[in-house]
């Protein structure tokens, strides 16, 4: 090449660069939905099929004729997972993909805090940004039904306005950065139990006020891009293709117009898939759910069995097209948006709000003063246990095997690669350093697993467990400290917290029970701390006298832990969910019918769920939903409504004040629920209709103001098929709890 051909191959280059950057530029200035109409013009039908289903484990095509990417997708909705082969589960061996892992969502929900949801949906969505997904699969909203369900911990709770209060925030901010929050599993996947076929019988007003109501936030008030169907069945339909859950209620009720994405391996049949409202395919095999063909894409329902229908004319090209416009809109609003930010990944930023997340998150179930001899001291107490006090404190045995156990991995689908863990009781030294010793025995073990993703992994040699001498040698340790710290509650094994089974028992794994009973006896001063995402049974609840729940709280949960255990944080989470004494206290288990028959499941408990169906049976709970306790003491007062009846249009707030009146500074979440007094039908004694956390000082004095309207009256109504709330007399209860009301207040609904 010469120089003057060079010189003109540059000038070339250099003019088709401004050419498409000022065609970029021009069609950026281009109304959305315009956009959609000119992209959908150009393209063939083999284009449109493919945009519509899976081209690897985690991707779809683009159409690069057009310059249109592709889509990714990164498994949530605690963290970025690591790269997997393009045709297989495994990890791929990336070295630059280990993420920061966030506190489980349960643990989000028990903050009773939006700003939080805000901040762990902006740094997920920064993370997932930078390793260029442009969706991310979570949050998951489904409810809290049973204590059973293996995926509980990827949930926000039991009631559906805390769960659509802490789901909008946390999708809004996911989506600022450019990438699709996809809000799973829609709808009625409550169980693991038969998942892939159970159908669920639930009438249509528990359907709308108790599991569908998180959804419709995230889709009306959050404005969530994609949807992921639910593996179960609803109407005898599978929930990835059901005319009633996505083009009833989802398109045309709420107006959702974004994508409906299956889950991997959720689409069973062509036609179905076509007209009942789905999407996007994507599975866990390359044909399906049934073999493991590799490459064989071209197989799935909405492939190349879709194409075959549309040469041929069985089925029109306007429902294509829909489906077409919704990927295009997806694109168009994630990887071809206006403004995106390139994102961060794995930054010590993002590791600082996990942290602030999981302190906020924990709960201090119990903690009362005591009164008992320490043998080792001989010395009498007559304080808490918690906060630990290092000016009296030298010896510290931290017993349990979940105080070193990575909870980051396993799990399922929420499994990560962490670019780093503090464990509990490396979060312990952090903090003690040299103001006391710190001693660690395990005191029980659970059976050793393969590690997940990893090609070839093999099950580790079955090892003979002897929980006795576990069990002694930590009680004779705990004689001679001065606290013991015991680390506890479930894991991420099979059958415990984890995707694809239930727990099979509600009691603790691995002999616990008995460790705490003989801990608790051997030395009074001894914390008990739940790491979990369910609710297990606790029958040494009444001799204990602290107990945290400490949740899965990711990367940074051993120092967030250790600054609860300390007092260097005040614990402030609430119950997002009861904590039942006995499995037969759920209804669903005391009614019967979970987990079904293996064809049917029928929810008898309808819209009495939670602690609507312990009020209505009046069991007390072990810790109601919303307990929480904290190092300081608040008191309500001033409690009053700014009038006494409203008409339909109105509102009415209730304002007071609330004191932190002990020498901590705290935070107290404020509840406020609805009982309808005169309903026409059986309501639950009292729902959550509205909540705020405010921070005070110790000594400090806040005014608080919670407002509603209509809406918090209202019940779905089955003959209208629509809400209503009728006029009458309802009565406002504030409290600390569902079970610690502080203050009632009636007042009327009248005609406008």
């Amino acid at each position: 090449m010469n120089s003057h051909t060079f010189k003109f191959y540059k000038l070339s280059n250099l003019l088709i660069f401004m050419f498409f950057t000022f065609a970029l530029l021009a069609q950026k200035s281009v109304p959305l939905e315009q956009r959609i109409d000119e992209t959908l013009k150009q393209l063939t039908l083999d284009e449109k099929v493919a945009l519509l289903h899976a081209q690897s484990k985690f991707s779809s095509a683009g159409v690069p004729r057009l310059g249109i990417p592709e889509n990714w997708m990164s498994d949530g909705p605690h963290g970025i997972r690591n790269e997997v082969l393009w045709d297989e589960w495994y990890a791929a061996g990336w070295t630059n993909d280990s993420c920061i892992a966030f506190p489980a969502l349960t643990c989000l929900a028990a903050t009773w805090n939006p700003e939080m949801a805000a901040l762990y949906g902006n740094a997920i969505g920064q993370e997932a940004r930078y390793r260029n997904k442009n969706v991310l699969l979570g949050p998951g909203v489904n409810i809290y039904r049973t204590p059973l369900n293996g995926r509980n911990f990827e949930y926000m709770g039991e009631d559906p306005y805390l769960a659509a209060q802490m789901v909008v925030p946390y999708v809004w901010n996911v989506q600022k950065n450019g990438v699709a929050a996809c809000v799973k599993h829609y709808a009625l996947n409550n169980q693991e139990v038969d998942r892939g076929h159970i159908n669920v019988i639930v009438d249509e007003r528990a359907l709308h006020e108790i599991y569908l109501p998180a959804f419709k936030a995230a889709v009306q008030q959050g404005g969530a891009w994609a949807i992921m169907g639910a593996y179960n069945q609803y109407k005898n339909q599978h929930a990835c293709h059901n005319q009633y859950l996505l083009n009833d209620i989802l398109k045309r009720d709420w107006a959702f117009d974004g994508v409906v994405i299956s889950d991997w391996g959720g689409a069973h049949n062509t036609e179905q898939a076509i007209i009942n409202g789905l999407d996007m395919e994507f599975g866990s095999w390359t044909d399906g759910m049934r073999a493991n063909k590799s490459n064989a894409y071209d197989l799935y329902y909405l492939a190349n069995p879709y194409l075959e229908l549309l040469r041929n004319g069985k089925t029109d090209v306007k429902t294509l097209d829909d489906k077409v416009r919704r990927v295009l809109r997806l694109i168009f609003r994630t990887n071809m948006a206006d403004e995106r930010h390139f994102g961060s990944f794995g930054t010590s930023e993002h590791a600082a709000v996990g942290r602030k997340i999981a302190e906020e998150g924990i709960v201090l179930l119990k903690n009362t003063n005591i009164n008992a001899k320490i043998a080792k001291t001989n010395k009498t107490s007559a304080l808490p246990v918690l906060p630990v006090d290092l000016s009296s404190t030298k010896t510290i045995l931290v017993v349990g095997e979940n105080a070193v156990k990575r909870m980051t991995i396993g799990g399922g689908s929420s499994s990560l690669k962490a670019k780093y863990e503090i464990s509990p009781l490396q979060g312990i030294k952090n903090r003690v350093g040299n103001a006391a010793e710190v001693i660690y025995v395990k005191g029980y073990e659970s059976p050793a697993t393969k590690e997940p993703d990893v090609k070839n992994a093999k099950n580790p040699d079955k090892k003979n467990i002897d929980y006795a001498a576990l069990r002694a040698e930590a009680v004779a340790a705990a004689r001679n400290a001065d606290v013991v710290l015991f680390f506890g509650g479930l894991n991420k094994n099979e059958h415990q917290d984890c995707e694809g089974g239930d727990r099979e028992t509600y009691d603790l794994p691995y002999q616990q029970n008995e460790l705490i009973t003989e801990l608790l006896k051997a030395n009074p001063r001894t914390a008990v701390v739940m790491i979990s995402g369910n609710a297990v049974a606790m029958p040494w609840a009444k001799t204990a006298s602290a107990i945290l729940e400490a949740w899965y709280g990711g990367t940074e949960t051993g120092n967030a832990i250790a600054a609860v255990l300390f007092g260097d944080v005040n614990p402030s989470g609430k119950l997002p969910f009861s904590f039942y004494e006995k499995l037969t206290d759920a209804a669903a288990h005391s009614l019967g019918d979970y987990p079904g028959d293996g064809t049917n499941v029928e929810y008898k408990d309808g819209i009495f769920v939670g602690y609507r169906w312990l009020e209505k049976q009046k069991i007390a709970p072990a810790f109601a939903f919303g307990h929480g306790l904290s190092y300081t003491t608040f008191r309500y007062d001033k409690i009053t409504a700014d009038k006494t009846s409203i008409s339909e249009n109105d509102k009415i707030t209730f304002n007071l004040t609330v004191t932190n009146t002990g020498k901590f500074d705290g935070a107290e979440v404020v509840q406020l629920y609805i009982s309808d007094k005169q309903s026409s039908i059986e309501r639950p004694a009292k729902e959550l209709k509205a909540f705020k956390k405010v921070f005070l000082k110790a000594g400090e004095t806040q005014n608080v103001s919670l407002t509603i309207d209509k809406t918090a009256l209202s019940f779905y109504d089955v003959t209208r098929h629509d809400w209503t709330a009728e006029q009458g007399t309802f009565e406002a209860l504030i409290g600390s709890s569902s079970a610690d009301i502080r203050a009632k207040i009636s007042f009327e609904l009248k005609n406008n």
